[in-house]
């Protein structure tokens, strides 16, 4: 029989005290959790503070009662550990209602402990209405400020998944928003260009949109009045969402001379085993290895949390299951759109010095001709050497989760764009096309990596090829909407008919709207002497890299 201590609940925590009492039923488990609530689903708070999940109720997926009566684990809640002994395998607990101290055994310790919200030297921080998002009380007092204050301005302060979200949120509450955000971008896990689509939307719906700006006051009596940004812009605000991130949550293994990686996290092994025997650790205080560059970082999401407080347990009971790596996968809605992301984008890539290269596209979500169709933009990263997938990004209104999905496990085992391009998806008109999005990104691959065609990057091809001649093969009504400055006009057509007005001395940078048209001259074109390149993405995508 072993004794498992597990210090912090919700999702690690939980799912590695229930997976242990499967694997064993005569084994003491024991949970520690600071707060009041053991096992709650943090990802869905943001849609009960905006109304769209009415019952507070259904937040709770576990509350110590149940974890007794169903796993017979011995919940102890608003119960700090304060210290941990690991020579003696003892931890120090204090009870946060009585005051009381004691110590606890322990065969095996599980720490998940979290991370808590980044909140910088910022004058004027503690003042009443302003709020970050983690947990059940928070979101209870986030409720509460907005039903006893009469509120009309709110500021979200961070462009992240979670701002996102409450900005969302706080929108269906009809209120006047701002949203200010220190990169000049929001959610910097995509690329500027796949970001702009987002940022249009917000503005669209009548937010302020405040990029390359952070907050350098807040201001008030004993509430927030105004939100004072570097650049010296003030808005109102009478409620405030700060939400720049998180750090790993690490004080109790600092103390206890766990060792810690780079970025601040438990450092572990694929076991999920810290620097001290008997000692794990799991979900976002921990770092994992980059599934795409090979480094230590930390990536705080549920599924990963989920997935190692299963595999913790498994190997607490004599099992050897390895958590690899952290791909990054997320997803969030923003309004009318979705976007999603798996891997590696160009920034990280170019900061790790990993060469790559760029396809983008902008199929439909499901077969044109069927009611309803809309586009995806999706981007796809892939290696130049072997054509291994290392990222994707994706916005549209409708089948986003889905390609990218099916990308994150084609990245999961080792695939290739090739690969991508063979992938046997389920297809019917309300659902896909013949040749789902993610095929046609496959094949645009192929195209690339065997030579077929050349590409250039929308984000960067002017700059990069600054002596290339820009050849447009769109109809005349599409020129008409808008065009890449300096560009030539031959309709895709009409382009066998007039391939002299070329010039045969420069290089042709080929765009149509999307990308499709413009390989086909590219075909064309190549076949004819010509040296020529395929704007990926095409003006969309150039369009969105230049904010236009």
């Amino acid at each position: 029989m072993k004794k498992i201590v597990i210090v912090g609940g919700v999702a690690g925590g939980a799912n590695a005290a229930t997976r242990a009492r499967r694997l064993s039923e005569e084994s003491e488990i024991i949970v520690f959790e600071r707060g009041e609530f053991v096992s709650f689903a943090n990802c869905g708070l943001p849609y009960h503070i905006g109304g769209e999940i009415p019952e507070r109720s259904k937040l709770l997926v576990h509350t110590p009662q149940t974890l007794r009566d169903r796993f017979n684990i011995d919940v102890r809640v608003r119960s700090e550990v304060i210290r941990i002994d690991p020579t003696k395998k003892l931890v120090a607990v204090k009870e946060l209602v009585s005051g009381r101290e004691y110590e606890e055994s322990y065969d095996e310790l599980i720490l998940s402990t979290g991370a808590a919200p980044l909140k910088p030297a910022i004058p004027g921080l503690e003042l009443n209405g302003i709020f970050s998002l983690r947990d059940m009380n928070d979101m209870d007092r986030i409720i509460s400020w907005i039903s006893s204050t009469e509120i009309r301005d709110a500021v979200v302060v961070g462009g992240g998944f979670i701002g996102l979200e409450m900005l969302e949120q706080l929108h269906h509450r009809s209120l006047k928003l701002t949203i200010i955000e220190s990169n000049p971008q929001l959610l910097t896990p995509l690329d500027p260009e796949m970001a702009f689509p987002l940022q249009e939307e917000v503005r669209e719906k009548g937010i302020t949109l405040q990029l390359g700006d952070g907050v350098s006051e807040f201001r008030g009596n004993a509430s927030v009045s105004e939100v004072v940004t570097r650049s010296g812009k003030v808005f109102p605000a009478q409620l405030v969402i700060f939400s720049i991130g998180v750090r790993p949550e690490t004080t109790l293994a600092k103390a206890a001379g766990l060792t810690l990686g780079p970025t601040g996290g438990i450092r572990v092994n694929e076991r999920l085993e810290t620097s001290a025997p008997g000692v794990w650790a799991i979900g976002d205080c921990i770092e994992t290895v980059n599934g795409v560059t090979q480094k230590h970082g930390v990536i705080p999401l549920a599924g990963p949390a989920n997935r190692q407080g299963r595999i913790v347990a498994d190997n607490i009971f004599g099992g050897d299951s390895r958590y690899h790596h952290t791909l990054g996968t997320a997803i969030v809605r923003v309004f009318g759109l979705t976007a999603a992301v798996t891997g590696a984008n160009e920034k990280l890539l170019t900061a790790n010095a990993i060469p790559y290269e760029v396809i983008h596209l902008h199929p439909n979500n499901h077969a044109g001709y069927y009611p309803g169709a809309s586009s995806i933009s999706l981007k796809v990263i892939f290696s130049p050497d072997d054509g291994v997938i290392l990222g994707a990004q994706a916005v549209g209104k409708s089948g986003v989760d889905k390609r990218i999905d099916v990308i994150a496990t084609a990245m999961h085992g080792g695939m290739t764009v090739d690969d991508l391009a063979e992938l046997e998806l389920c297809y019917a008109p309300p659902f896909g096309s013949a040749k789902d999005p993610v095929n046609l990104a496959g094949m645009i691959g192929q195209n690339v990596f065997s030579g077929l065609v050349e590409i250039a990057n929308p984000t960067t091809a002017l700059q990069k090829f600054p002596k290339a001649a820009l050849l447009d093969v769109r109809d005349r009504s599409e020129r008409e909407r808008g065009f890449i400055p300096n560009s030539l006009h031959i309709p895709l057509n009409e382009l066998r008919a007039r391939m002299a007005e070329l010039p045969k001395d420069q290089e042709l940078l080929v765009y149509c709207q999307s990308g499709q048209r413009s390989y086909n001259a590219c075909r064309i074109l190549s076949q004819n002497g010509f040296k020529c390149r395929n704007l990926s993405g095409a003006y969309r995508s150039w369009s969105a890299a230049s904010g236009r």
